[in-house]
């Protein structure tokens, strides 16, 4: 579990499990998505504040591949890194880990954009020095 630029740790809770007792796959989309906004504040990027001028973050592409699931009360972490993949595009690897054991449960490949105000694809300079 090493190599990871951010780890955020979660927890499952009762409403995200399905009628077979597990975490719903749609669900996993939300604690990715929670993961990338944390990530980015935590390096000082606003999402919000992005939004307010007219930049906005998109996912064009979400790769999610299924290991294990999770369950009610299940403590897990998920890893973070962030790259370029091209001039207008970069992707956040992403994979979910069992706290208790270490196992792994999804692994993730979220592929998005920045469009200005003028929903042009157009990186922010802050994003930008990120990826440098």
């Amino acid at each position: 579990m090493d190599g990871y630029t951010f780890f955020l740790p979660m927890s499952v809770r009762d409403y995200e499990c399905d009628i077979q007792g597990i975490v719903n796959n749609s669900v996993y989309q939300n604690y990715l998505e929670h993961t990338r906004h944390e990530y980015l504040k935590s390096v000082g990027i606003d999402f919000k504040a992005y939004a307010l001028e007219g930049i906005n973050l998109v996912v064009v592409r979400a790769e999610l591949d299924y290991r294990f699931p999770l369950e009610s009360g299940d403590a897990f972490l998920v890893g973070l890194n962030l790259m370029r993949t091209s001039r207008l595009k970069f992707t956040f690897h992403q994979d979910i880990y069992r706290e208790r054991d270490r196992r792994l449960i999804l692994n993730a490949k979220i592929t998005g954009t920045a469009l200005n105000e003028r929903g042009r694809p157009e990186i922010p300079p802050a994003l930008d020095r990120l990826m440098a």
